[in-house]
């Protein structure tokens, strides 16, 4: 039987010009990869986000797609975007997962890990 299966990396920036401490939000911006290493071609339908700040304050987002697409991917092949999230400490963390759908309609899920979200520690 052929199994849909998604991979995600994820890469994160702190945004020092979006970030303004005095009103408390803190932005960084996060780069994922989502790769096919199934066997079967898969759309990415939407998507869960739980964005957690240094405080224990939790968002959780949920959409369609990512950055207005829903990337249909073929084994092997990958999508990468990048978006952005703010916070109201210097970091937190996010993890979320995309649902996901292969070409005869079975749904599948692929979990993003919990990735940290973090402000470089200045130079003294």
């Amino acid at each position: 039987m052929s199994a849909p299966s998604f991979s995600c990396s994820v890469s994160t920036q702190f945004l020092p010009e979006q970030t303004d401490p005095v009103q408390g939000l803190y932005a960084f911006a996060y780069t994922i990869v989502i790769s096919n290493t199934g066997s079967v071609p898969g759309q990415l339908i939407g998507r869960h986000w739980i964005i957690t700040d240094a405080a224990g304050h939790t968002e959780e987002v949920r959409g369609l797609g990512v950055v207005g697409h829903q990337p249909m991917l073929k084994p092997g092949e990958q999508f990468e975007y990048t978006s952005w999230t703010r916070l109201a400490t210097p970091h937190g963390r996010m993890r979320g997962t995309f649902f996901c759908m292969t070409e005869d309609a079975h749904s599948f899920e692929a979990p993003i890990p919990v990735f940290e979200l973090a402000q470089a520690r200045a130079l003294h």
